[in-house]
């Protein structure tokens, strides 16, 4: 795969990269850099929610689940003080219905964790209207079948009789797929 352009970064390239792994952090502050962005790093929600009051980035990488709480309240932020900013949001394991709230909120893309520099690269200067191209490494069936699952559960705020009757599914059969890691 080629490496994605960065020709059309902008005359603002600053970047707000929010993520609590901080070896994952810093290595991809040090990666976006040599592609051009000026990164500024943010660990947790509060220091984030500091640094999008004291310069409202053009770009932001943002993971969902933080130490101190949701990479929501960074979007919801981000996006009052700066409407133009390119937004894209990191997930982890089970978070795929979360970030789609987060899309609906502002953000521009998401991507599944883990992601690297280029898949980031691409995700924050993709054009609003073109799609973006598919997968390297696309879920397996297992994997869809298990984030649609979860997507029902958030969506019947965690009922598991209320999501096994919405899915046409016993409760009991739920419950040992809720009960499992979710599958690759």
């Amino acid at each position: 795969m080629a490496p994605p352009d960065v020709s059309n970064i902008g005359p603002d390239p600053s970047l707000l990269l929010v993520d609590d792994d901080a070896a994952f952090v810093n290595r991809l502050a040090r990666a976006m850099e040599r592609r051009g962005f000026k990164p500024t790093v943010a660990e947790s929600v509060r220091a984030a929610l500091a640094a999008v009051r004291d310069a409202p980035p053009a770009y932001a990488v943002i993971d969902l689940r933080l130490e101190d709480g949701s990479g929501l309240d960074v979007v919801d932020a981000l996006r009052a003080s700066r409407a133009d900013a390119r937004i894209v949001v990191l997930t982890g394991y089970g978070a795929i219905a979360t970030a789609v709230a987060a899309v609906k909120m502002g953000a521009t893309d998401y991507l599944s964790k883990p992601a690297d520099a280029d898949d980031v690269t691409t995700a924050l200067l993709c054009s609003a209207d073109a799609l973006p191209p598919p997968p390297e490494n696309p879920m397996s069936a297992d994997r869809v079948r298990w984030e649609h699952i979860q997507r029902v559960f958030e969506q019947c705020d965690r009922n598991v009789s209320e999501t096994a009757r919405r899915l046409h599914m016993h409760r009991r059969t739920l419950q040992r797929i809720l009960a499992k890691r979710s599958p690759r």
